[in-house]
């Protein structure tokens, strides 16, 4: 846990994000995944049809839209506080004429428009979580989860194990395990596959995950 887990409250997230995705391109970022692996094999696990709608939390420019995409998923609703990172997103697309692809810039502990979503079939998050760091922020992006995601819904979450990096970015991170994922989801949710995963980044060095898939009852 973090010593001083409020310190990412004096921080302008969209304003750090946007100046991350400026300063260096997208392979060299330290979150940079080119093959999403772990996240394909649980969203396959959920035995979706294709035309499930699908929500990216904090997608930043991640490949998995473009593999979601390959695998004929055509219903994908993309999230980011930073528009610089969408805009990378978008222009590194090869969108089919079947896809429906939805861009919301905003963010996830003071939503606007995501507020507005109904019935996801599948929340993924992949190390976005971890940098709320306050529970107040916690709360708010659970509260979200909860409303917008349909009964039987799916819901990924992989963030910093407890033997993980203490910071991310600059910015203090908050890790778990799958007991405290349950926690915060409540028993609404079932806990259907959790592991930990070695991540390897750009610059080789790594970074310890937590990987869950839980399903609303």
């Amino acid at each position: 846990m973090n010593e001083n887990p409020d310190e990412n409250e004096k921080v302008d997230f969209k304003k750090h994000w946007n100046a991350a995705y400026q300063k260096s391109p997208i392979a060299n970022l330290g979150w940079y995944e080119e093959n999403p692996t772990p996240s394909i094999e649980l969203i396959e696990a959920c035995s979706l049809p294709k035309d499930a709608l699908i929500f990216n939390a904090g997608a930043g420019a991640t490949t998995l839209i473009s593999e979601l995409l390959a695998k004929g998923y055509e219903n994908l609703v993309v999230n980011d506080i930073s528009p610089v990172a969408l805009a990378e997103l978008k222009n590194n697309l090869l969108v089919s004429k079947n896809a429906h692809i939805k861009f919301i810039v905003d963010d996830l502990t003071n939503s606007d428009e995501l507020l507005k979503l109904k019935n996801i079939d599948l929340w993924h998050d992949r190390a976005v979580l971890h940098f709320f760091t306050k529970e107040k922020n916690q709360k708010t992006y659970f509260d979200l989860l909860k409303s917008v995601l349909k009964p039987k819904g799916f819901v990924i979450l992989a963030e910093f194990n407890l033997e993980g990096a203490k910071k991310c970015s600059g910015l203090d991170v908050f890790n778990y395990n799958e007991e405290m994922l349950q926690e915060r989801l409540g028993n609404d949710f079932e806990l259907l596959k959790s592991f930990n995963y070695t991540y390897t980044q750009p610059s080789g060095n790594t970074r310890e995950y937590v990987y869950t898939l839980f399903q609303k009852k």
